[in-house]
């Protein structure tokens, strides 16, 4: 588990506006690690986790783009089914608030992640980095309705 810098822009709903801000990525040579946008009428939201949070500063800052900087968490992914599920039932058994969650995947290191914000990183943190209980997640027992045939 580890903390790192992700980076929030507004973006109007114009034909190149995504386009401009990967150009002024790549110029200044920087690597996503992460990429989410999401829209609304006029507007947009690109989050972005860059491998070099100054670099990515820089090169919103020479587009002239407004952006926010927030810490997130990068939870590894197992290539399990499930682990992003039993990784939310850990958090939310500790009453951490998830805001919002992506996730990326990196085929050139073999991975994916997800990217966590929570109300609480530092709680968070320690919940997932430490193993679960009796190394497993303890599962709620599932109660079925009777299925009645006519």
């Amino acid at each position: 588990m580890q903390l790192t810098k992700q980076f929030s822009v507004r973006l109007v709903n114009r034909p190149g506006r995504l386009a401009a801000v990967l150009t002024a990525m790549a110029k200044e040579k920087v690597d996503l690690l992460a990429l989410s946008v999401m829209d609304s009428t006029d507007r947009g939201t690109l989050r972005l986790v860059p491998d070099d949070p100054a670099l990515a500063r820089s090169a919103l800052e020479t587009i002239n783009v407004p952006f926010d900087v927030a810490d997130v968490l990068v939870a590894e992914l197992s290539g399990r089914m499930g682990s992003l599920r039993r990784i939310c039932e850990r958090l939310a058994n500790e009453q951490l608030n998830i805001d919002y969650v992506y996730c990326t995947s990196d085929k050139r290191r073999g991975n994916n992640a997800a990217i966590i914000k929570v109300n609480d990183l530092t709680k968070a943190q320690k919940v997932l980095d430490s193993p679960p209980a009796n190394g497993r997640q303890r599962k709620k027992p599932v109660r079925r309705r009777p299925s009645r045939v006519r």
